[in-house]
């Protein structure tokens, strides 16, 4: 039997925002847009949430829910930075560690049970050493498999910890629980079962049959699940395969410049990430939708690459093959990544190698020690300018 823990930070932005100015402690924060613009809930504190808001949520309806809630736009990275010490502490328990998100993951500790003890330990150890060098909480759980872990972290939300030894203890934990506790149940098939009248994972239990009549194949998937059984593992090796930003327009637009300053602070963020990681990247991809929700990309790929001026210069180009008419969101998204020791391009312009390396390096650095505010370019400032003044 393996041991599993999944470890989920508690309204993750939120929490930094109130670590780095306490007077929001206590008060319904919402982080994403403002009520002004266009936009989505990133996350929000749960004293937002007893209003009823909730993530992805569009930032006029929370606002109607909440209107005397404080709303702020993202700050990319200093939720970069907790997050780099949060995963320090990770990598001292095992080598298996699946990265859900910037604020979650599963860790595999079956090969570390020798040395560290119990599962249960180690769930304990890393709830206090996160606190400890974050300041920030996390949920904990742990259990035999995957999906035993992740119901075991939201069993006691926020800052909780739980153990699910066996399918015994998963089944009284679930049983009246909504379907849509199980894995991979989403909304369409929620609705299904609902049809039949099933909206409990008791109901699952008690119609078996019909389950699998409805469903086939997957329908004896679900019954596998409902019976604590998960055979999916830790995807150790699939690290990040790619990181995006993009943004949403209050009003839709044909300023090509202005999707230039967008994409320039985008960039600069994105960049920022990559950097505070050791990443490279060689593939730039840009995000498109226009009005009536029509969607495009357009990639390149080419040489490692790592600082904002350089991601900007790609997907500057691309926008600029694009035909232009009324746009509602620009994004940037990057794969395609190493660790850079070959095939890397710099930012500055000269005809010197080793002086672009020392230049480079030298960006870099100050960057990693001070922050992805610690050298703007003069279109970045403006850019930033801009858009402060406007959009974000």
């Amino acid at each position: 039997m393996r041991s599993i823990i999944h470890v989920d930070m508690d309204a993750f932005f939120a929490a930094v925002e109130v670590r780095d100015n306490p007077s929001l402690k206590g008060k319904p924060l919402i982080i994403g847009a403002l009520p002004t613009e266009r936009g989505v809930v990133s996350t929000c504190s749960y004293e937002a949430r007893r209003y009823g808001v909730r993530s992805a949520m569009p930032i006029s309806q929370a606002y109607r829910l909440c209107p005397d809630g404080i709303y702020m736009h993202p700050s990319m990275h200093k939720y970069v930075e907790a997050s780099a010490l949060v995963r320090k502490v990770w990598d001292d328990y095992t080598d298996l560690i699946e990265y859900v998100s910037i604020d979650e993951g599963y860790l595999d500790v079956t090969g570390s049970l020798a040395l560290f003890g119990s599962a249960m330990s180690m769930g304990m150890e890393i709830k206090e050493k996160v606190k400890a060098v974050s300041g920030l909480t996390c949920s904990v759980g742990v259990g035999y498999n995957m999906m035993s872990a992740k119901l075991a972290s939201e069993e006691k939300k926020p800052d909780g910890f739980c153990e699910i030894k066996n399918a015994k203890q998963l089944k009284e934990i679930i049983i009246d629980k909504s379907v849509r506790a199980l894995y991979g149940v989403g909304p369409q098939t929620a609705a299904e079962l609902q049809k039949v009248g099933i909206t409990t994972v008791r109901d699952i239990y008690q119609q078996r049959d019909i389950v699998l009549q409805v469903f086939g194949n997957y329908g004896q998937h679900i019954l596998d699940l409902v019976d604590g059984i998960d055979h999916r593992k830790v995807a150790a090796s699939s690290k990040t395969q790619s990181i995006s930003k993009e943004i949403t327009f209050q009003q839709d637009t044909e300023d090509l410049e202005y999707m230039k300053d967008i994409l320039r602070v985008l960039a600069k963020e994105l960049s920022y990430q990559i950097i505070q990681e050791g990443k490279y990247t060689n593939t730039i991809t840009l995000k498109v939708t226009f009005t009536g929700m029509r969607r495009i990309t357009r990639q390149k790929k080419g040489p490692d690459i790592q600082l904002s001026r350089d991601i900007y210069n790609v997907v500057e180009s691309l926008l600029e093959s694009i035909d232009i008419s009324p746009i509602r969101l620009v994004g940037i998204s990057l794969s395609g990544f190493s660790d850079g020791k070959s095939n890397q391009v710099s930012l500055f312009e000269t005809s010197t190698p080793g002086i672009d390396k020392r230049l480079s390096e030298a960006y870099n650095g100050l960057q990693g020690r001070y922050g992805m505010d610690a050298l703007k370019t003069a279109s970045e400032l403006g850019a930033e300018q801009r858009i402060n003044n406007t959009e974000r």
